[in-house]
């Protein structure tokens, strides 16, 4: 459920049976250069993986790699890492995974920790014209967002409608139990009213992975969700607060990195771990870096008020919102194939996939453009920027580098 359509794949494509082993340093390698220059979000990211690993390096198939994709559109987390960490997976098993991911990782993780430690210049002067810009150029973003998945994953009536009810439910009633709900409550309406659809191809995976691993990954991906909030609680940790508030949001997020915004925003704002400036400031800066959105939550950790916080907090904060969808994708590799073929689950998908929209578009409105247009010339400004992003197609990180420089002029002026 992440907010890009896999392209189908084509019916009778060949198996993808004992792929080659490649070493833990040479995948890690690979993937660290994609780290370094995959802008543009997921959507961008998995053109970039596709380019390197069917047409450059030709390690799977056009089929396989439309598979892999669908995959990971399945289930929570980010659409991105997760491809990439199967593809790890694949050319050197779990510690490949683990290459693969830490090297798509690694670069953004930085220079969002290194944004954190600036969060402290934001308060007055033109480090808050910065920061204001900042939150406007994420009203475009998140816009940008609703767009563009609107099109693709409400193309109908029925679709369109279940976002809308998602959206007002969410309105109504802000809360991360809501947000789970409408989530179920779209798979349960898709499994009733979108049955019809493409159907999914015959091509095969090939991944070495034992049902009795995937099994264990699951366990452990279900035991995490359902005991580091009772731990936490009993033991008073912060650290493990930390690690929990971390760990659901990558658990329960459907639809990609822009999705991720409300749960983060419900865990570390209104406990006052971090100011809502400082959030919108620091969300709005993972615009313009490469690799995963999901990197965001290293910049949460990193810039909360208590300990532990700096490299150690954007440490746990990393690990506990990517190990879900890690954990899950691992987990599927040995049933996928099975299951992904069955109408009742492609039905229940689409249905999932209309309430994520609904849930990016009351994100939206609250907190995106409440904390951020209070006058006329904001909404012009980010009325401008997202012209920026979807009429002229300009960078990301060019677009956040222009806003936050009319926020530093509007100051001075």
């Amino acid at each position: 459920m992440n907010e890009t359509s896999a392209p189908a794949a084509t019916p009778g494509a060949a198996a993808v049976h004992a792929p080659a082993r490649e070493g833990f340093f040479r995948i890690l390698l690979i993937f660290l250069r994609l780290g370094l220059t995959s802008f543009g979000g997921p959507v961008a990211h998995l053109g970039y993986l596709r380019g390197e690993f069917v047409a450059r390096r030709r390690w799977m198939s056009e089929a396989a790699y439309a598979d892999l994709v669908a995959l990971a559109q399945f289930m929570p987390g980010p659409a991105s890492s997760q491809t990439g960490f199967a593809i790890g997976v694949l050319r050197g098993g779990l510690p490949g995974g683990l290459a693969a991911w830490l090297g798509f990782t690694l670069p953004s993780a930085l220079l969002m920790l290194l944004a954190a430690h600036g969060a402290g210049l934001a308060g007055s002067g033109t480090g808050a014209g910065i920061v204001h810009g900042l939150k406007l150029v994420a009203v475009a973003v998140v816009a940008q967002a609703v767009w563009g998945m609107a099109g693709t994953l409400c193309p109908d009536r029925r679709r369109a409608s279940m976002a809308v009810l998602a959206a007002l439910a969410l309105l109504l009633l802000p809360s991360a139990v809501t947000q789970v709900a409408v989530i179920l409550a779209g798979a349960a309406a898709g499994f009733v009213l979108c049955r019809e659809g493409p159907q999914a191809g015959d091509a095969r995976l090939g991944f070495r992975v034992r049902p009795r691993d995937g099994l264990a990954a699951l366990g452990v991906f279900a035991a995490l969700l359902l005991g580091l909030g009772p731990l936490a609680i009993a033991t008073g940790s912060h650290a493990l607060a930390l690690a929990e508030a971390s760990y659901r949001a990558g658990a329960l997020v459907f639809g990609g990195g822009h999705v991720v915004l409300p749960l983060l925003e419900r865990a570390f704002v209104p406990s006052g771990w971090i100011p809502a400036d400082t959030f919108l400031a620091g969300y709005a800066v993972a615009q313009a870096v490469p690799g995963p959105l999901f990197t965001f939550a290293a910049f949460l950790g990193a810039a909360q008020g208590s300990w532990p916080n700096g490299a150690l907090g954007a440490g746990i904060a990393l690990a506990g919102i990517f190990l879900p969808g890690l954990l899950l994708i691992y987990g599927m590799l040995p049933f996928w194939d099975g299951f992904r073929r069955r109408p009742a689950a492609q039905a229940a998908l689409r249905g999932v996939n209309a309430a994520v929209v609904g849930i990016l578009l009351a994100a939206l409105f609250d907190p995106i453009w409440t904390s951020a247009v209070h006058t006329p010339a904001d909404f012009a400004v980010a009325l401008a920027a997202f012209a920026a992003l979807v009429l002229w197609r300009l960078p990301a990180w060019l677009v956040v580098v222009l806003t936050a420089a009319a926020g530093a002029i509007s100051v001075a002026l």
